[in-house]
């Protein structure tokens, strides 16, 4: 059986499109998968259509795939009947969307991260997906990587002792948009969600490549997850760092880097393997697990309250800065719930 599938969004990451890649000043081919190949690369999965305001991306997408277009992204789903949707749009777009694919009776959402710009939608969308049996999945791809699933299982049993802390640190800031990955990240790694933050925002006005209508500012702070763990954070604006995550133990310590994850003890290395192995992307990983999904049922690895819990995070980094970097809890209560991250 094959599931009919459709793009919301032909760009970078939607359609694979380099041209939009070039605008961005990044590769296709530095990407862990794009919704374009990785549906495309399911055996029981038929992309048929694909919907985009650009012209230009339209009559890429249409010339490698041979899929058809639609300009008005309403009406491809209203005339597609798709049991597949991938949501590859600016943040700000997620949540109608998505609940216009509920509404329709699309199946499965793929949706790109952050899975929204304030508390509001990202609970309408995981709200209105439960009531109505849709999986909603966020592409946040660490999740669905073999690799980081394989630290989070040796973390899981033991191989770093009780952990101390978590060192995290990336270039460019981008709390909503890069920072949203290596938050996740950390929950999934540590199995534990975060409970107060005290942060401050890097105001240094970094232009987003995404254009004026999008400042998403990056910072510092410390997050305290369950049972008092500590995870600090570093994200200038301005930083000319890699991304790394550091989960120290009482017996060892992981160090993700960008292309490998490294156990250490005693300042030896102990073990080592790659955060990508040719063949298949993360992405490719997470579009299998749909598909099983709409085949079996059942529990989903990574239920979108995960990504919707990242989301109050990063909000919390900001209504944090807001009081002077005071400690903020979550679940967040007042005006703190209304702050929007305006990342694309």
């Amino acid at each position: 059986m094959a599931f009919r599938a459709g793009i919301i969004g032909l760009g970078f990451i939607g359609g694979a499109d380099q041209v939009s890649g070039d605008a961005l000043g990044q590769q296709v081919t530095d990407l862990d998968g794009t919704h374009l190949f990785a549906l495309q690369n399911h055996a029981d999965v038929e992309l048929v259509a694909g919907s985009s305001r650009d012209e230009g991306r339209r009559s890429r997408f249409a010339e490698r795939t041979g899929a058809r277009t639609y300009a008005d992204w309403q009406e491809m789903i209203r005339k597609e009947e798709l049991d597949i949707v991938s949501v590859a749009t600016y943040a700000p777009q997620h949540a109608e969307m998505t609940i216009g694919c509920v509404t329709q009776g699309v199946r499965a959402i793929l949706c790109e991260k952050p899975i929204s710009t304030t508390l509001a939608d990202a609970e309408e969308m995981v709200g209105r997906c439960q009531q109505a049996g849709v999986l909603l999945a966020i592409n946040h791809n660490r999740r669905f990587s073999p690799a980081f699933r394989q630290l989070r299982d040796r973390i899981a049993a033991g191989d770093l002792g009780e952990l101390t802390s978590i060192n995290l640190q990336w270039g460019s800031g981008r709390l909503g948009n890069v920072g949203t990955h290596v938050f996740n990240a950390a929950c999934m790694l540590a199995g534990q969600k975060v409970e107060a933050v005290s942060a401050m925002l890097d105001l240094s006005a970094r232009p987003d490549c995404r254009g004026s209508a999008f400042q998403d500012p990056g910072g510092w702070g410390m997050l305290r997850m369950e049972g008092g763990l500590i995870a600090t954070f570093d994200a200038a604006d301005f930083a000319s760092v890699p991304t790394s995550i550091v989960v120290n133990g009482a017996k060892a310590r992981a160090r993700v880097g960008e292309n490998t994850i490294t156990l250490e003890q005693g300042g030896q290395q102990i073990d080592q393997w790659p955060f990508q192995v040719e063949g298949a992307t993360s992405m490719d990983h997470a579009v299998k697990e749909i598909v099983q999904w709409l085949g079996e049922g059942g529990d989903f690895p990574d239920p979108a309250d995960n990504s919707l819990h990242t989301l109050e995070v990063i909000v919390a980094c900001h209504a944090s800065h807001k009081a002077d970097t005071a400690w903020k809890t979550i679940p967040l209560d007042g005006e703190d719930r209304l702050l929007e991250v305006r990342s694309g």
